[in-house]
């Protein structure tokens, strides 16, 4: 039998109430993560990809309305007591958040901030909870860790700091790890150590890693399976290896000849901009942007369907598919 996932998203829904009208970030996600695998979440700024996770940790301001069902490890998140999610957070599920100039506090030493999380979800005394910070740096490839736990953040490189925030998303052996897009400041040297440190903790601690970039190239390097997202919703999901050789939605196209190549040639970008989530489209909406739009395009909104080993939302696919369009 298969095991149970570990995070597991049903209609999951966000929206911001603003004085012209809901802005619908999050429209309906699904998503099951297993143990241990890694699932790329990608689309464009503005797609829903870190609201979702946010939302998922209960990181949004309270104004936030959210619905649907988010469980990790079987607990129900969405609608708990804050005192329930303060707990899974941290301890099952924790987050490597984007920038971590930002997330550390600038007046406190590094080790006394990992010995916060620490002591917050485990009865440990302070010595044994410093002693287990140096380690969590010394796991992450920080050297001489025992002198930088004393060290402030600005006497950190943004590499270093993205180690440090690792760390500290790593101190309670979580079962769910959300990195959001934690490579995106950093030059493509350190890019590479910085995956190569999420993988391996992946490996060791047998983590679910949900890894939110708009990088497909930084996806190709680590996923398991890949979530596209458009508007607040899922148009694919597909395993790596299927999503770039065969998509099967025209976003994902796009978003695929997108890429910079060798050689020279011109990047082929996609026209237009997302929609106002403001008063999102009906039915599909890609269909603006998309150079396959057709009328049925625009009755319905269509949900995830398998087909040819993936699932998509685009109506059109079969078609598409026959016509050598993807």
């Amino acid at each position: 039998m298969p095991e149970e996932p570990v995070l597991s998203l049903a209609d999951f829904r966000v929206s911001f109430p603003t004085d012209d009208g809901d802005v619908l970030a999050v429209r309906g996600v699904d998503l099951d993560v297993g143990p241990g695998e890694l699932v790329g979440i990608v689309g464009e700024s503005g797609s829903g990809k870190s609201v979702t996770f946010l939302g998922v940790m209960g990181l949004l301001p309270k104004s936030a309305k959210i619905t649907g069902s988010a469980k990790v490890m079987g607990q129900q998140l969405v609608g708990a007591k804050k005192e329930v999610i303060r707990s899974v957070r941290g301890e099952n599920i924790a987050m490597i958040f984007q920038d971590p100039l930002s997330a550390l506090n600038p007046v406190l030493r590094i080790g006394p901030q990992i010995v916060e999380m620490i002591q917050s979800h485990r009865s440990m005394s302070k010595s044994a909870a410093s002693e287990h910070a140096i380690e969590l740096l010394d796991l992450v490839g920080i050297p001489q860790p025992k002198t930088r736990a004393r060290q402030y953040p600005h006497e950190f490189s943004g590499g270093m700091r993205q180690r440090v925030m690792i760390a500290m998303a790593i101190a309670n052996d979580p079962k769910v790890l959300i990195a959001d897009e934690p490579t995106t400041a950093l030059d493509v040297t350190v890019q590479a150590q910085i995956l190569e440190v999420i993988q391996r903790i992946q490996r060791e601690l047998q983590a679910a890693v949900v890894f939110i970039t708009h990088d497909l190239g930084v996806i190709a390097r680590v996923a398991d399976r890949v979530q596209v997202m458009y508007a607040g919703r899922a148009v694919e999901r597909a395993d790596i290896d299927h999503l770039f050789v065969k998509p099967t939605h025209p976003y994902t196209r796009g978003l695929l000849d997108s890429l910079p190549a060798l050689g020279g040639e011109r990047l082929k970008p996609i026209a237009g901009a997302p929609p106002n989530m403001l008063n999102p489209p009906s039915g599909c909406a890609f269909r603006a942007r998309c150079t396959h739009a057709a009328p049925q395009c625009a009755h319905g909104e269509m949900a995830l369907v398998a087909f040819n080993g993936s699932e998509t939302a685009c109506v059109r696919i079969q078609e598409l598919v026959t016509e050598g369009a993807l």
